[in-house]
């Protein structure tokens, strides 16, 4: 079985990385020497942005999916690029990826049209990889990514190895996709010790998919009426289902200490959730107390449960309008 994509859905260009999908550019290469991106999402994930920079998907046991990528040689030389799947886990808060191409269960399911691409200076080209999910597979999630490669000789005997990745995220199991979702549990302020505010949310995934977690701060009602932000929340927190795990969006250093009102909306995918809270920030080098926000959820329902509501909605108002023509014939005899 072959999942509907769209196509043309791109995710932003990598440089080359020691060793981090996205990361920067690591020994032996100069900065944006190749890249790596995404060319295809699946349709039912089109409203999802995590789709068009990773592969985010669920398949029964005994499916396939293939998916497109292409590999830019931003140089003006040659590049030999070797292109492979390999393991990668979740572990503290951390997606995380194994040494080398060492192999877990969906890096075997993994395979590529074209493991080496030798590319002419400043030119693209395009592979497609595979995923064949057995027939015996068990249910759960599952972490793998495709990496591009090159390798380049270093001073005397040392070879050096820099690649670029995109993301495997799969669950496995019979039915439809499970739910994601998360909350936000407590908020606390914070300085540094050289005084730089910073606010912490304390998040649980009480899904059944990974997150990776981004969002925005904003600050209102402060001293003298002021107002402050959007801040980023610093990416990098990917939470496994079950797992709780931080992120910290880091302030402006003379913003007083308060008191705020505190709006922070999280989101992984199409699953959001903003919490609001009073918080005030404490001397250089301290903690404030932990805060238990008020949460606004603004989960996405899956698309199978608005369609089943939207036909109940339907329902009743045919049953409703039935029973108005009844009413109407019962007066008229």
């Amino acid at each position: 079985m072959l999942t509907a994509l769209v196509q043309g859905a791109v995710s932003s260009d990598a440089n080359a990385t020691g060793d981090a999908p996205g990361g920067s550019e690591g020994p032996g290469e100069p900065k944006g020497t190749f890249g790596l991106r995404l060319l295809d999402a699946p349709v039912v994930r089109r409203d999802d942005p995590r789709a068009y920079t990773s592969v985010v998907d669920h398949l029964n046991p005994g499916a396939t999916i293939e998916r497109r990528v292409e590999v830019a040689n931003k140089s003006p030389k040659p590049l030999r690029v070797s292109l492979y799947a390999a393991a990668a886990s979740i572990k503290n808060g951390k997606f995380t990826f194994a040494a080398g191409r060492s192999k877990n269960e969906l890096s075997e399911w993994t395979s590529l049209d074209r493991p080496v691409l030798t590319l002419p200076p400043e030119s693209r080209e395009t592979a497609r990889f595979r995923i064949q999910v057995p027939r015996w597979a068990s249910r759960g999630e599952r972490y793998a990514v495709i990496w591009a490669e090159v390798a380049s000789s270093g001073k005397g005997n040392i070879k050096l190895v820099n690649r670029v990745g995109t993301r495997l995220y799969l669950d496995v199991g019979p039915g439809g996709e499970p739910p994601s979702a998360f909350r936000i549990e407590k908020l606390t302020p914070a300085r540094s010790g050289e005084g730089k505010p910073q606010l912490t949310a304390q998040v649980r995934n009480t899904g059944e998919r990974a997150l990776e977690m981004s969002g925005k701060l904003w600050l209102s009602k402060g001293p003298a009426g002021l107002s402050a932000g959007p801040y980023l929340v610093a990416r990098g927190t990917t939470l496994a289902p079950g797992d709780t795990g931080s992120v910290t969006a880091a302030l402006d250093d003379q913003l007083p200490n308060g008191p705020w009102k505190a709006k922070l909306t999280l989101a992984s995918g199409r699953v959001r959730e903003t919490a609001t809270a009073t918080v005030s920030f404490p001397s250089p080098g301290m903690w404030g107390a932990s805060i238990a926000p008020d949460i606004a959820n603004f989960r996405q329902w899956p698309p199978l449960l608005s369609w089943g509501l939207a036909a109940m909605t339907a329902i009743l108002a045919a049953l409703g309008v039935r029973r108005l023509k009844w009413r109407r014939a019962q007066r008229r005899s």
